[in-house]
């Protein structure tokens, strides 16, 4: 591993708890109707973050050598997919088309859930489902 190694894994540490951060503000603002979801900032702000962190992630990919689709790297593969799902689940549970709340709440219990899995994968580097 380089010497850029340490840099970069806190940088990515340190844009997975911006996310989480914006995450629970900008639910909390939705769910009370604050007119912090109208700021330009909030709206920018979590994009610019997940660039970083997608950018940082890809540099630890390179830095490692692990890669998903990789029998060494099923972990980072499972990660990768949970990403994805926590994507889709922030859509849910933030996006601007009219949900029920009940749909909204579950969204956001499951996306958390999903940072708790993705934590899990990334500290362990155990693959839970083992699929390559």
């Amino acid at each position: 591993m380089t010497d850029w190694y340490s840099a970069v894994k806190t940088l990515h540490m340190v844009t997975v708890a911006i996310t989480l951060l914006m995450l629970l503000l900008r639910f909390f603002w939705l769910q009370t109707g604050s007119a912090m979801m109208q700021r330009r900032w909030v709206r920018i702000v979590p994009h610019l973050n997940d660039t970083l962190l997608l950018l940082s992630g890809a540099w630890l990919v390179a830095i490692t050598h692990f890669y998903p689709f990789s029998p060494q790297g099923a972990w980072l593969t499972e990660k990768l997919f949970g990403v994805i799902i926590y994507i889709a689940l922030g859509f849910v549970a933030l996006g601007r088309k009219p949900r029920a709340q009940k749909a909204r709440w579950i969204a956001f219990i499951v996306a958390i859930a999903m940072l708790v899995l993705i934590y899990h994968l990334a500290t362990t580097k155990m693959p839970l489902l083992g699929i390559v």
